[in-house]
């Protein structure tokens, strides 16, 4: 099959803000994850939601850890969900369901951890949850544990995995750069309606939805940071709420993302880089992107 190559049109863009606007038009977003050990993933990934502009940011976290997740910032806010020895007990995916309801778009897998309670609370949310859901991390480890559950999402997915989580996504090794966006075309399609994009993470990420892909430019290799990955799923998510299709939401997020890595590499080397810091460049890079 033939790819239709949009690497070099030009990148979306966001709608200018109105003047009479209240934060209900720039989406509400609910992301779900965090456990004990791994607060600062969620917390930087709500963070990140914010930078890129979502009206309203909730962070649902295993109640033992949300008085932790919610120091990091007074700006989202927090739910607690039933835990079990501070990771999601899969009793919570009702309520994560019922909850999420009242979402624009959500997000699933920063800091949520691994074991035998999580693949069936993912596995639930990944069939029954309708409104848009972009995935990382361990979600996506609980997501290749259960066979064929990618041909079935109950909306529209953005999963955005890096090389080690693809092969496990897609039963082998990585890819050979050479074969990175085949293989990533050949992932997403196997959800026959259409509804899956994948972004494959890693140098000139991949953005495809199995019939077009682009290649993004930016970034480096100071980005090779723990949390860098959480960042990008906050930054879709919240373009995902202002209203850009799914593809341009993932291609725009991950040229913003590298961005704001080249901005915060310039001003503070690639060695002492951190994935806090690309939070900090997000505002030089939307406003870089604006002009």
């Amino acid at each position: 099959m033939t790819l239709d190559d949009q690497t070099r049109s030009l990148l979306p863009k966001l709608a200018p803000r109105r003047p009479d606007s209240h934060k209900g038009d720039y989406g509400k977003a609910l992301l779900i994850g965090g456990s004990r050990g791994m607060c600062g993933a969620i917390a930087m990934a709500g963070l990140s939601t914010l930078r890129s502009g979502a009206g309203l940011v909730t962070l649902a976290v295993p109640r033992s850890v949300q008085d932790a997740v919610t120091t990091f910032s007074p700006c989202y806010m927090t739910h607690g969900l039933a835990d079990a020895d501070g990771k999601f007990d899969s009793s919570a995916a009702d309520e994560a369901i019922e909850f999420g309801m009242a979402a624009t778009v959500l997000a699933l897998g920063p800091g949520l951890g691994r074991s035998d309670q999580l693949t069936p609370f993912v596995e639930q949310l990944y069939r029954e949850i309708k409104k848009p859901m972009v995935v990382d991390a361990d979600a996506l480890f609980a997501l290749a544990s259960v066979k064929n559950l990618l041909v079935s999402p109950g909306g529209m997915r953005i999963l955005t995995p890096h090389p080690v989580e693809f092969a496990r996504l897609a039963g082998g090794d990585p890819p050979l750069d050479s074969q990175r966006i085949t293989a990533a075309a050949e992932l997403a399609r196997r959800d026959s309606s259409g509804n899956t994009i994948v972004v494959l993470k890693g140098h000139k990420t991949v953005v495809t939805d199995g019939k077009r892909f682009a290649i993004n430019q930016t970034g480096n290799p100071g980005m090779a940071t723990g949390g860098s990955g959480d960042i990008l799923t906050g930054i879709v998510t919240a373009l995902l709420c202002q209203n850009l299709s799914p593809f341009d939401a993932a291609r725009l997020g991950v040229h913003v993302h590298g961005l704001a890595g080249d901005l915060a590499a310039a001003d503070l080397g690639e060695v002492s880089l951190i994935a806090a810091d690309l939070i900090e460049y997000l505002p030089k890079a939307f406003q870089q992107i604006a002009e």
